[in-house]
């Protein structure tokens, strides 16, 4: 959800101490990174699942304030769009049968959360975007109350200067005669709140944080492919993870001149490898304006100088706006401080085992990536794996990917023929247990032998209602309900029946 922050104007004072806070901040973190202060225990990993409210029409509900009231869990938050809420997943140890576990607890979490949800008149769906969201729904009215939105919502087109253009062109479903093109204007930021995800943490010693990130970098686009889950937008059977074109679009800060003159996205991949955390932290406060420039009464130097243990505010603050897919962060608890990867490539759903599938594949392969004698990344030209992602979200199963020692190939033979067994050994090196292991990589393995994802799914079911004689809406919204029912089956997508 993001640090909350009151509704207020900004002015050239507050941005100018803001960049010396974030400065001061910087500071501070290469003190602390060079003296070695950061707590490194056992691998800890943690979750956070987006969710989309829908009515008893599968029509978006409007009613997250009613639904996190009804909920009462303080693990379910607000997120952009009164139509999305969250749920963040405790950390805990990797190792063992945790993964089983956090399977069999997000589970019931959600059953409950969901039986609660419906005495507001509303359900919780799983899914990387609501097929069933219409350019109606992305009016500013729709926002979330807090002041963050509103507040975030204002300095995004005040950077900006007009309104958002969002232009994606699809790819064709199965049997149609063309391709759909999405080419639409908005004045909020709402269209953001389409894009639900699921953000996998991962606690990493800062010695190894560019190893890890680096090889979180290398299989984005493989994650994509695999768990490709959102088809439609506003109608438009757009690419099979619409996501991402959609969240790189619908807050972007830039006017076409300087999109021309080749200033960076807030939505950005990044365009080099790294040799440390550091760089992350430094390029944000580099390249990108403060959107929000709320400053603490904090001084991180001070602190640290008395002992303590800083919060480093600000630059957490602008860290939290400047959206990587793969995203740094540090965090202070219980008097000591960390530092995470977020993975945020991944979208919601289709079910929880699917969900705790790619998080095995993820961080399995990841594992095996960064403790790789010779590193992937001195192989591999940091194009290739933008080229990857953004090809693995338009195509899906039927994209090919480059990767070192192999060329160009589908995503499903990647994996298959090098990258499943990577993640075996790499979730071995955890101390996952077998079953556990074989339980979750059993799941990838078929959804790539049957080229079966959500989007897949979802696809072929709108072109056979269609076929059928529904219309679009009518079809997408009996797929949305077929959609909603597996779901909560709790089956893997590659095992949904048609």
């Amino acid at each position: 959800m993001g640090q909350e922050v009151e509704q207020r104007k900004f002015t050239r004072q507050d941005r100018h101490r803001f960049r010396q806070k974030v400065q001061d901040c910087l500071d501070a973190l290469a003190e602390m990174l060079a003296e070695r202060t950061f707590d490194v225990g056992e691998p800890q990993i943690g979750m956070e699942v987006e969710l989309n409210l829908i009515d008893a029409e599968m029509a978006p509900s409007m009613a997250n304030a009613a639904v996190l009231d009804a909920i009462a869990d303080p693990d379910y938050q607000t997120e952009l769009g009164q139509f999305n809420i969250e749920i963040n997943v405790a950390p805990r140890p990797l190792h063992g049968r945790s993964m089983a576990d956090l399977e069999h607890d997000l589970r019931r979490s959600l059953n409950a959360a969901n039986e609660r949800a419906r005495t507001s008149g509303s359900r919780i769906v799983m899914i990387g975007m609501l097929p069933t969201l219409a350019e109606k729904h992305f009016e500013h009215r729709w926002l979330s109350a807090s002041p963050r939105y509103d507040l975030l919502n204002q300095q995004i087109f005040a950077a900006r200067g007009e309104d958002i253009e969002l232009q994606i062109s699809g790819v064709r479903l199965p049997g149609a005669a063309a391709a759909e093109e999405l080419s639409t204007v908005t004045d909020t930021i709402l269209p953001e709140a389409a894009c639900t995800s699921v953000q996998l943490h991962l606690q990493v010693d800062p010695d190894e944080f560019a190893s890890y990130w680096n090889a979180a970098q290398a299989i984005a686009g493989v994650q994509v492919a695999l768990a490709a889950n959102s088809p439609f937008f506003a109608g438009k059977a757009l690419w099979h993870e619409t996501r991402l074109p959609l969240f790189e679009q619908a807050t972007d800060t830039r006017p076409l001149e300087l999109k021309n003159q080749g200033v960076r996205p807030r939505v950005w991949f990044g365009e080099r490898w790294i040799t440390s955390i550091f760089d992350l932290f430094e390029e944000n406060s580099r390249y990108f304006p403060a959107l929000l420039p709320v400053c603490s009464a904090e001084h991180p130097k001070e602190v640290l100088a008395a002992g303590g243990t800083p919060e480093l505010s600000e630059l957490r603050m602008h860290n939290g706006t400047v959206y990587r897919w793969n995203r740094p962060i540090y965090d202070s608890t219980g008097g000591g401080h960390h530092l995470r990867l977020e993975n945020r490539v991944l979208p919601a759903g289709p079910s929880v085992i699917d969900t705790l599938a790619d998080a095995a594949f993820y961080y399995g392969t990841v594992k095996s990536l960064a403790d790789a004698d010779r590193p992937l990344w001195t192989q591999m030209s940091y194009d290739a794996a933008i080229e990857n992602l953004h090809s693995a979200a338009r195509s899906g199963f039927d994209s090919r990917l480059y990767w070192p020692e192999v060329g160009w190939v589908t995503p499903q033979e990647l994996v298959l023929r090098r990258l499943l067994p990577m993640a075996d050994a790499g979730l071995a090196a955890y101390g996952v247990d077998t079953a556990v292991r074989e339980r979750y990589l059993g799941v990838i393995e078929a959804r790539c032998l049957s080229k079966r994802s959500g989007s897949v799914w979802q696809r072929e079911s709108v072109a056979a209602r269609e076929r059928a004689g529904d219309s679009r809406e009518t079809a997408l919204a009996g797929m949305l309900a077929d959609y909603v029912q597996l779901m909560d089956e709790g089956k893997p997508v590659h095992t949904w029946p048609l």
